[in-house]
């Protein structure tokens, strides 16, 4: 996978129109809601910003996903992209993204491409929008993680997202309580699901469209 070309393919498709829950709903979980669960007011929903980082590495593509440390907040311990809350001093939930991505991560986001940016999405658990941006780095960053938010960095190379032996299923409990029937992807041992899940969909989606 040459990462010149996939950086320019990737360019057109985010220029397109974007398939957002035409896509995502396949990796969508299925919820088993307890009787006392209220759902949250969608008026006052937060929004926050997530980064696709892209990088050569070994002759193809990797991506960056992150193992959050169990804090006990909405999505303590699971496996996401880096990112976070839009602050008021962010002009944007793209340069949201890439702050976020510098403190987690402890890389210089300055070096980082914007090449667009998926289909936002609502997240019901944290009553989050997210937007999750796509950018490139013209090598692999030295990770220097926040090991206050950041439990591991785990690299993933493009090719092994696109094999669809790694999509499963199992049964969940998240941290709300809520019994989910979760299809996920298996990365190397790792669970990936829900909205990180649903947010690969889209964009190897518009991936495989490039190629």
């Amino acid at each position: 996978m040459n990462f010149n070309e996939v950086i320019r393919q990737l360019q057109l498709q985010l220029q397109q129109s974007l398939p957002g829950d035409a896509i995502r709903q396949t990796m969508s979980p299925g919820l088993r809601f307890p009787g006392n669960w209220k759902p949250p007011d969608m008026q006052k929903a937060k929004h926050a910003g997530v980064l696709i980082l892209l990088y050569p590495h070994e002759q193809t593509v990797f991506t960056a996903l992150m193992q959050r440390n169990h804090d006990g907040h909405a999505h303590s311990g699971q496996i996401s992209f880096p990112g976070g809350k839009k602050e008021p001093s962010d002009a944007s939930l793209t340069h949201t993204a890439l702050r976020e991505t510098r403190e987690e991560f402890g890389i210089d986001d300055s070096a980082v491409q914007v090449l667009g940016a998926l289909t936002e999405l609502y997240i019901p658990a944290s009553n989050f929008w997210v937007l999750p941006a796509v950018g490139a780095l013209p090598q692999r960053p030295h990770f220097n993680p926040d090991h206050r938010e950041v439990a591991a960095i785990i690299e993933v190379p493009l090719p092994y997202l696109l094999n669809k032996a790694i999509v499963k299923t199992k049964t969940i409990t998240g941290s709300s309580g809520l019994t989910i029937e979760a299809p996920y992807y298996d990365v190397e041992g790792h669970v990936v699901w829900g909205a990180t899940a649903m947010i690969i969909s889209e964009f190897l989606y518009l991936l495989q469209q490039g190629m």
